[in-house]
């Protein structure tokens, strides 16, 4: 008859059968047959294997829980400080946000739903923040923290330091609190303090390129006590600069910069020492001059250089004249060595003459070739 709906709920289906659009009973799986002869009924059919309740009188089904509904559904009533975990055959699929009602179909897939505390701690399960990262939901529902090797991190919940971070993966909820982290570098940095045009104590003018190196002790200090410590440290470097060039002349620059490092070390330190930084190392790179300044420079080096190697040769030429004095008077007094130097003169005749032919025996040729008053 045509007044008789015949209504099919398959298996591993739910059917909710409304009168006059108010809910009257949960179907089965089963076929039925309902009298409607003004058409005042209407069955939703919902598919068990997608167990989320995703209609719009979900609130008004949860009022009615205490009936027949309570063995068909299961509820999801999560507080305003807790975060629910819905699981799915015993696997985690789902995050619930804190103040979150839902309704999940009992039967063909097990649901349950935990509720964690956000009042006792913020931190995610190792093991949840991993299954969620392989669900692409961890980025959605909580901040993630990655501190490297020698580095520490600083968590910050509604702009207030809660802790510090040793090494290794963090994840945090991200519900109803502000929730930030930083991670500070803890191994050895460097710093380089560019092109600077300073004057010296004699008014001249310089160009100057400086290098630091700093680590981070104290993290905490480091991001509370200075906005950015890097800035701060990179000011500190051009001010002590600027106070030890200002302090030396040129002269006292180019013959002794390992003072200069000093003067500048010993400044910077004591500026940044309440603020967890230690600076390891302060050493100027280059000291660049005009081009009027390099000319000038190289006229006195080359002058400089021109007399020292004019008293070296004044020195040797006085050691020499010494020396033949000295044997002059060896030779005076002593008639054997005046004949060995005269053979010594011989030879070195000899050796330039092809042919000599000899009378009167050695007398002869001392007599005849060398003549000595």
């Amino acid at each position: 008859m045509f007044w008789l709906k015949q209504i099919v709920i398959g298996d591993g289906e739910r059917g909710l059968l409304y009168r006059n659009r108010r809910f009257e009973r949960v179907l089965p799986a089963g076929v039925y047959r309902i009298f409607d002869p003004r058409n005042r009924v209407t069955v939703n059919v919902h598919n068990l294997a997608k167990p989320e309740y995703v209609g719009a009188d979900a609130d008004v089904l949860m009022v009615q829980m205490d009936g027949p509904l309570a063995e068909c559904f299961i509820v999801a009533d999560i507080g305003t400080l807790q975060v629910g975990l819905v699981l799915k055959n015993g696997k985690l699929e789902d995050v619930l946000a804190p103040g979150t009602r839902k309704l999940y179909w009992k039967g063909l897939v097990p649901v349950e739903v935990q509720a964690v505390s956000l009042t006792d701690s913020l931190e995610v399960d190792a093991r949840v923040a991993s299954r969620l990262r392989q669900l692409g939901l961890l980025g959605k529902v909580a901040v993630t923290v990655d501190v490297p090797v020698e580095s520490a991190g600083l968590l910050f919940v509604d702009s207030k330091l809660l802790r510090t971070l040793v090494p290794g993966a963090y994840a945090f909820w991200n519900f109803q609190k502000n929730v930030a982290a930083e991670v500070i570098e803890l191994r050895v940095q460097s710093l380089e303090v560019s092109g600077q045009e300073l004057l010296t104590r004699d008014k001249v003018s310089l160009r100057v390129n400086l290098a630091a190196s700093l680590r981070v002790t104290d993290p905490v200090a480091a991001r509370t006590k200075v906005a950015k410590y890097g800035d701060y440290l990179y000011r500190e470097l051009q001010y002590g600069l600027r106070k030890a060039v200002s302090d030396k002349t040129l002269d006292e620059l180019l013959g002794d910069k390992a003072s200069l490092d000093a003067d500048i070390f010993a400044y910077v330190r004591g500026r940044v020492g309440e603020l967890g930084l230690e600076v390891l190392g302060v050493g100027v790179k280059d000291v660049i001059l005009p081009g009027e300044m390099k000319t000038i420079l190289n006229s006195v080096v080359q002058a400089e250089k021109a007399a020292q190697a004019n008293v070296i040769r004044r020195r040797e030429e006085s050691n020499a004249t010494r020396s033949l004095l000295n044997t002059a008077r060896l030779i005076e007094e002593s008639p054997t060595l005046m004949r060995l130097k005269e053979l010594e003169a011989l030879e070195k005749v000899t050796e330039k003459i092809d042919k000599l032919t000899v009378f009167g025996g050695l007398d002869g040729v001392l007599n005849q070739l060398v003549s000595l008053k």
